[in-house]
């Protein structure tokens, strides 16, 4: 039970919103590419075969990530307890556990076509050199929305077997959510990271994060509404757009508090609420 509890702690499986956000985007992707007037059968397969790669690959990532981090995570308060940083958890046996959740997270992915297949396998490269981002650029956030967001375009292709401009426009402004939330995220660990010689947008725009928040979710936004254009969805699509940009300008941005720690992650999490936004406002767009 202990070993169990362990593993639980090191693939934070006990936070799903780290999954969740990086589940939404594949959701996204398939949804606007599925014709719902086809039986429904094949998108709730391929809806819980994204949710299940999700979990599986989030939960590598942690690892590989703590691994990476271990001696930068011994020197921030809200990491230096985690399992690798305080030798609960050998990294041996870490990355023994990776290997595993990748193994299956493959067995996931031979569900799909072809063209999925491949383009997911060339994403790995992304996901798994993200945790040494922060040591080189400020701009690790942004390495992260390419690569969170990824799943957009294999959502798209799991259903059309090609790509197209759409997929392309709405995963290139999801990067930008990404990089908004996460610089939000950022901000927790500001004071450390500097200490320690870390880089992170949070650090780079800390003098006034407002205006550089408003731009990541504006082109966001803006390439919401030209994807929803381009697919010709209904007027629900547009109509819940207000909802949406309520949520990240009033409830997110308005009421972001950089300096206080617990505001940032409860801004940060409400982000899993617009990915949920997100989805019924294109399943009800395709009607």
């Amino acid at each position: 039970m202990n070993q169990l509890n362990l593993f639980i702690e090191l693939t934070r499986l006990k936070k799903p919103i780290g999954y969740m956000l990086l589940f939404w985007p594949c959701a996204w992707g398939l949804t606007i590419s599925y014709d719902f007037s086809n039986e429904i059968n094949l998108y709730l397969f391929h809806f819980f075969l994204f949710l299940a790669g999700a979990i599986l690959m989030r939960s590598a990532g942690c690892i590989v990530n703590d691994i990476a981090d271990r001696k930068f995570d011994k020197k921030v308060v809200r990491t230096k307890h985690r399992a690798i940083a305080s030798g609960k958890v050998s990294i041996l046996l870490g990355l023994f556990y990776s290997s595993v959740l990748c193994l299956l997270a493959l067995i996931v992915l031979l569900n799909f076509n072809t063209l999925t297949i491949i383009l997911a396998i060339m994403s790995m490269p992304l996901a798994f050199t993200y945790p040494l981002m922060k040591r080189f650029t400020y701009w690790p956030q942004l390495y992260l929305g390419i690569t969170f967001n990824y799943g957009l375009i294999l959502g798209w292709t799991s259903i059309v077997n090609e790509i197209s401009v759409v997929p392309i426009i709405f995963y290139l402004g999801a990067i930008f959510w990404t990089l908004g939330y996460d610089t939000i995220y950022g901000f927790q660990d500001i004071k450390d990271d500097e200490i320690i010689g870390l880089k992170s947008t949070s650090i780079k725009f800390k003098k006034n994060p407002y205006i550089f928040l408003k731009i990541c979710y504006s082109i966001f936004l803006l390439t919401f509404l030209f994807s929803g254009y381009l697919m010709e969805l209904s007027k629900f699509y547009f109509i819940l757009f207000i909802l949406i940009f309520l949520q990240m300008f009033y409830f997110q941005l308005r009421m972001l508090d950089v300096k206080n720690s617990l505001n940032c992650l409860k801004i940060f999490k409400s982000n899993n609420f617009l990915g949920l936004i997100m989805l019924i406002c294109i399943l009800l767009g395709k009607i």
